[in-house]
C-alpha cells in the first residue's frame, strides 16, 4: 500500500511541491525578461537579420568566455518557455525571435520594452515586498507603504518615473492600432471625443489617424500634458476628473478605472454622463479595460486577470472586474445600458449609453 501523508499519496505531494516551487521561483522569471531588455538581445537578433548562435550573440554582447554557458542557460530557459524559438542553422543552434519577444525590440512599433523597464524598475517592483504589512493597513496601498505616497503624488514628485510610466503606458496603447482596425464602427459618427487619462497622446493619435474629422481631447494631470503640443483635431487639457470632464460626443477610458474603487469609479462615471449628456444625443461611454470571466475564458488568460486583479488591490486599491460589477457601476451611475466586445487577448470594449 503506498505510503501517504495527511491523506494525501507521495504523487500529490510531489505536484504540491513542484506548483510550490514553480511560484519561487517565478519572480526569475522577470528579472529575465529585464535582463534581455537591458541587454538589448531582441534588438541583436532582429538586427542580425536571422536567428542568432550563441558564440555570435556572446561575441556582440562581448560576454567572458567564462560566462558563455550561463548565458546559454538563460537563453534556453527563455525560449522554453516561449521568447525565443531554438532553430538549427548550418548544423549548429541558433535563436529566433517569437512573437513574445519581437514585442521587446525598442525600435518596433508595438515595442513593450518600455513597460517591461517601467514595471521591472526596483523600485515600482520592490514594493511587493511589502505585501505582508500591506494586508494589516486598512487603507494604504503597496506604494503608500514603499514610496510614502500615492503613485500619482509619487509620478508628481519624480519627473524621470513620470516620463518612464508615461512611455510604458504609450507602448501599451500601441497595441491598440491592432485592434481598433476591427473596431471602427465603434467610433464612426462622433464628432468628438474626450480620451481621459490618455498621457502623452498615444492613443488619440492612432484615434486621429483613422479618423481625421473626429476631434480629439487628451485629458490627464496638469504635469502630464502642460508641454505637449496638438495639431488640427488633437487638444491637450490637464484637470481632475474626478471634478469635471471636458464636453464631447464621447469619452474614452483606456485602463483606467481598473486603478480606481468602486466609489471613485462612480464619481467618474457621473462625471462622464455630465460631459455627454448636453453634447450629443447618442454620446456614450468607451472603456477599454478587463473583464473577468472564468467560465468562457481559457485558463492561462483567467490567470492574468486575476493577477492583474491582484496588482491593482495591492498597488492603487483598484480592482478588475466581472460584468456583474461593471453594470452595478453603470446603473449606480445613472446610465441605461451598456454591450461588452472582446478587444484583444484579455481586454474587453465596453459602451455604455446614458
Amino acid at each position: 500500500m503506498a505510503s501517504s501523508i495527511n491523506g494525501r499519496n507521495a504523487s500529490e505531494i510531489f505536484q504540491g511541491q513542484t506548483l510550490l516551487y514553480k511560484h519561487l521561483f517565478a519572480h526569475v522569471d522577470s528579472k529575465c525578461l529585464k535582463c534581455i531588455v537591458e541587454l538589448g538581445i531582441p534588438d541583436i537578433i532582429h538586427n542580425h537579420g536571422q536567428p542568432i548562435t550563441l558564440p555570435e550573440l556572446a561575441s556582440i554582447l562581448q560576454i567572458p568566455p567564462a560566462k558563455v554557458s550561463q548565458v546559454q542557460s538563460l537563453m534556453r530557459y527563455l525560449a522554453h518557455n516561449g521568447f525565443f524559438e531554438r532553430v538549427t542553422i548550418h548544423e549548429k543552434e541558433a535563436y529566433a525571435l517569437t512573437a513574445a519577444s519581437e514585442l521587446l525590440v525598442k525600435s518596433s512599433e508595438l515595442s513593450l520594452a518600455p513597460m517591461v523597464e517601467y514595471i521591472l524598475d526596483t523600485t515600482i517592483s520592490g514594493s511587493f515586498h511589502q505585501l505582508k504589512k500591506w494586508v494589516h493597513e486598512e487603507d494604504l496601498t503597496l506604494f503608500e507603504i514603499s514610496l510614502g505616497s500615492h503613485l500619482w503624488d509619487f509620478l508628481n514628485r519624480n519627473p524621470a518615473y513620470n516620463k518612464s510610466f508615461n512611455e510604458a503606458m504609450a507602448s501599451d496603447s500601441q497595441m491598440l492600432n491592432l485592434a481598433l482596425r476591427d473596431c471602427k464602427l465603434v467610433f464612426e459618427g462622433l464628432e468628438s471625443i474626450v480620451d481621459v487619462g490618455g498621457g502623452t497622446g498615444a492613443t488619440a493619435k492612432i484615434i486621429c489617424e483613422a479618423f481625421p474629422d473626429l476631434k480629439c481631447i487628451v485629458f490627464d494631470r496638469p504635469q502630464v500634458v502642460e508641454n505637449l503640443s496638438g495639431s488640427n483635431n488633437l487638444t491637450y487639457v490637464g484637470g481632475d476628473m474626478f471634478k469635471s470632464i471636458p464636453k464631447a460626443c464621447a469619452v474614452l477610458f483606456k485602463m483606467i478605472l481598473h486603478n480606481w474603487s468602486d466609489e471613485d469609479c462612480r464619481k467618474i462615471l457621473e462625471n462622464c454622463k455630465e460631459a455627454i449628456s448636453s453634447k450629443s444625443k447618442t454620446g456614450k461611454v468607451i472603456v477599454i479595460d478587463v473583464v473577468i470571466n472564468e467560465k468562457k475564458d481559457e485558463h492561462e488568460i483567467t490567470r492574468l486577470k486575476l493577477l492583474m486583479d491582484l496588482n491593482m488591490a495591492c498597488l492603487l486599491n483598484g480592482k478588475e472586474r466581472r460584468e456583474e460589477d461593471w453594470k452595478k457601476l453603470f446603473v449606480e451611475a445613472g446610465f441605461q445600458s451598456y454591450k461588452i466586445s472582446p478587444l484583444t487577448g484579455y481586454l474587453s470594449l465596453i459602451e455604455i449609453y446614458p
